[in-house]
């Protein structure tokens, strides 16, 4: 542990110049006390290393002196691939690799590319959580994770939405996608490949087997043909919305991208200056509910059962608030 830190120490001065003892205690997450004990001992190491007192002084390498002590191990060069994504590398187990794998990184670097990435850094930062919503607990990312990469067969209990709700399965895991903020399983189970969202595994066991991952598999490829399968499968009919120019320019804002680019194919504008479109859709209980977020300058012209269903609605809403309710004192 002391190793590690006395090497972070040095390539946080190669990396930075002349940092104080606080700073390098900040930075190493221990006592200046401990800084003072590290620097003499980098020092006795025969590290060009000198300090200056004062208000503007600290410690700082000897100008030219650069450590060769960069090389990447191969776990921080896994996680280089998530160097804008602080969260999900923590998710995986990654967040102190990632921070030392960037720090040998900027060590690394001529000086005037580390000025350009400390600028990166400085003005671009990837957040791939959701709006309006928590961040789900994922317990067995982690061993799921371990048996992608290993190639270890397991067995899972999944709390699915259709009875019954919990199941178990035997799966190969192919390899893990996060999609929005969400962590989710590609693997095989006994007749296709399939995705599992992590958060529902409730319990993860490993088992005394591998399998071979076939080499043609790609996980992007996989992940895009699922998505448009998962489309498909979901639209279940169309839906005729008649709707003002104004709602129509806001669309992006209340609907899915796939219902926008629908509604703008189909756009045709009536003499009145309404725009008609149609816009596939799901069950009925999905669709009167992100209808009605469209308020009233939106009309369903068909199909009869959603227009019956959202006149229901509408007429039920008007009623609950056409009614008296005593004051709240």
């Amino acid at each position: 542990m002391r190793a590690s830190r006395l090497v972070s120490a040095l390539l946080l001065l190669q990396s930075r110049g002349r940092m104080t003892a606080r700073q390098l205690a900040e930075e190493l997450d221990v006592s200046v006390r401990t800084v003072y004990r590290d620097m003499e001992s980098l020092g006795a190491a025969g590290i060009p290393l000198y300090s200056e007192a004062g208000h503007d002084g600290g410690y700082q390498l000897l100008a030219g002196y650069r450590t060769k002590l960069t090389g990447l191990t191969e776990p921080e060069a896994e996680a280089l691939f998530l160097a804008g994504l602080p969260g999900p590398a923590a998710d995986l187990g990654l967040g102190p690799v990632l921070a030392t794998a960037q720090l040998k990184l900027m060590a690394a670097l001529p000086e005037e590319l580390r000025d350009r990435a400390g600028r990166i850094q400085q003005r671009f930062h990837l957040d791939t959580s959701s709006w309006y919503a928590d961040q789900e607990p994922v317990p067995q990312l982690a061993g799921v994770v371990h048996a992608a990469w290993n190639q270890v067969r397991v067995e899972l209990t999944y709390l699915r939405w259709a009875e019954p709700c919990e199941v178990t399965r035997t799966l190969d895991p192919y390899g893990v996608v996060l999609k929005a903020g969400r962590w989710y399983l590609v693997a095989r189970g006994s007749e296709s490949v399939r995705t599992y969202r992590i958060s529902q595994i409730r319990r993860l066991r490993m088992l005394a087997e591998r399998f071979e991952r076939p080499a043609d598999f790609d996980l992007g490829q996989h992940w895009d043909s699922y998505l448009q399968e998962f489309d498909t499968r979901r639209h279940v009919g169309e839906a005729t919305v008649r709707m003002s120019p104004s709602l129509f320019d806001r669309l992006p804002h209340l609907l899915e991208p796939a219902l926008v680019r629908a509604a703008r194919l189909s756009a045709r504008r009536e003499p009145d200056g309404w725009i008609r479109s149609v816009i596939p859709i799901e069950t009925m209980d999905h669709t009167v509910g992100l209808l009605l977020r469209l308020g009233a300058e939106a009309e369903v012209l068909d199909p009869e059962p959603l227009r019956r269903r959202m006149a229901d609605t509408a007429a039920e809403l008007a009623r609950v608030y056409a009614e008296r309710r005593p004051a709240l004192v």
